[in-house]
């Protein structure tokens, strides 16, 4: 997985989200929020430690810490689509969406939640 292959342009970004955040949005529009908004996650905690998911859409990895390389990484966090933009952008707090079991997080590291909402 690792780092995204096409960085995303800030302007592209933006303008995925807004229309994501519709009514019935577009797959592409969706895709292109969820990647952007896991980028800009990336580039706020670089890092190794933390794999953030949300298939089918997208994955980084976050946060300084013990490398990851193999297998299923000690520090997951994994949500939907829909969960994801509203995390990253602040309509969600993160309490709320794990108590209502919209996000698996495992390992000792997997609450991001210090990093949410993302500057967009």
């Amino acid at each position: 997985m690792g780092t995204m292959a096409r960085k995303i342009d800030t302007s592209d970004g933006r303008a995925a989200l807004d229309a994501a955040r519709g009514e019935a949005p577009a797959r592409t529009a969706t895709a292109t929020a969820v990647r952007y908004l896991l980028q800009l996650v990336e580039e706020k905690a670089p890092g190794k430690s933390v794999e953030v998911r949300v298939p089918p859409f997208g994955a980084v990895q976050v946060i300084q810490g013990p490398a990851h390389t193999r297998g299923t990484p000690p520090n997951v966090v994994e949500t939907d689509a829909a969960t994801w933009i509203a995390l990253a952008t602040g309509a969600e707090k993160w309490a709320d969406a794990m108590a209502a079991g919209r996000i698996s997080a495992s390992g000792v590291r997997a609450d991001i939640s210090d990093l949410l909402p993302v500057r967009w």
